[in-house]
């Protein structure tokens, strides 16, 4: 069985969960080591009992806690050569044992769970998404993504449940507190995904036959949780109106453990 659990989601530190049972992994761990522990427990899990933590990109919202994590519970970390290298100095000494290297589109395996990482389009060295193979289902997280290409599209494709960014309202964004050289950076093709290009993703694959989606790394400043919905809820209906009773939507918080999905 697959346990999947959102953790903490936005621009104050991202952590996901993801379990076969027998292997368990860290998705990014943005967050104290004590907020990660506090969380996994609200679900029944321990830090000790992680196989390893994965980590998409140097950006502090998603290591800030991977090096303590590590050091605390012998845990191995992976990511790939070029976030190694961004990550490193941030994040504190790892033993060596536990410096574990990937290469983005080939796949590996920690347990009974293949991995593959993907490329994403966003200002970091090399920022990917993951795709979890576990018992003939497919599971992805996808976030911090400037723009949806082909490429990316397909890898998304076909999943079970795929936990997608839906980072900000455009319209909140321009007339937000920002200024504009960062409004330029979250709106371009390196930044992040608002919520109407995330509704039309979702309705894409919604077609293509992935039913379970949760909306991401929401803004703080620049949406909220009931927009971010109600956005891509309009988009879907729009577009794939026929299977809108059929898709199971929600959106994940920045600082609220998730529901525990199982599948």
């Amino acid at each position: 069985m697959i346990k999947f659990c959102s953790l903490f989601s936005g621009s104050s530190g991202n952590s996901i969960f993801i379990s076969s049972g027998e292997t368990k992994l860290l998705v990014d761990a943005g967050l104290s080591a004590k907020k990660i522990k506090a969380a996994l427990g609200s679900i029944g899990e321990e830090p000790g009992n992680l196989s390893a933590v994965l980590i998409s990109h140097e950006h502090s919202d998603h290591t800030k806690g991977a090096g303590i994590m590590s050091r605390m519970f012998n845990l191995p970390v992976y990511a790939n050569e070029n976030t190694w290298k961004a990550m490193e100095t941030e994040i504190g000494p790892v033993d060596s044992e536990n410096r574990m290297y990937f290469e983005t589109s080939e796949g590996f395996d920690i347990g009974d769970i293949h991995v593959k990482a993907f490329h994403i389009p966003h200002d970091a060295s090399e920022p990917v998404g993951f795709n979890f193979f576990i018992e003939g289902k497919k599971v992805t997280t996808a976030t911090d993504i400037g723009h949806i290409n082909d490429e990316l599209l397909s890898c998304l494709e076909e999943s079970e449940l795929l936990l997608l960014e839906s980072n900000h309202d455009v319209e909140m964004l321009k007339v937000g507190p920002y200024p504009w050289n960062l409004k330029k950076r979250i709106m371009g093709d390196r930044g992040h995904l608002s919520n109407e290009t995330a509704g039309k993703v979702i309705a894409y694959l919604a077609a293509k036959g992935t039913r379970r989606f949760l909306l991401g790394h929401l803004s703080k400043e620049n949406n909220f949780p009931e927009l971010a919905y109600q956005t891509v809820k309009n988009v879907i209906n729009e577009e794939v109106l026929e299977l809108c009773d059929e898709i199971m939507l929600d959106v994940v918080r920045r600082d609220q453990v998730g529901k525990v999905i199982e599948l």
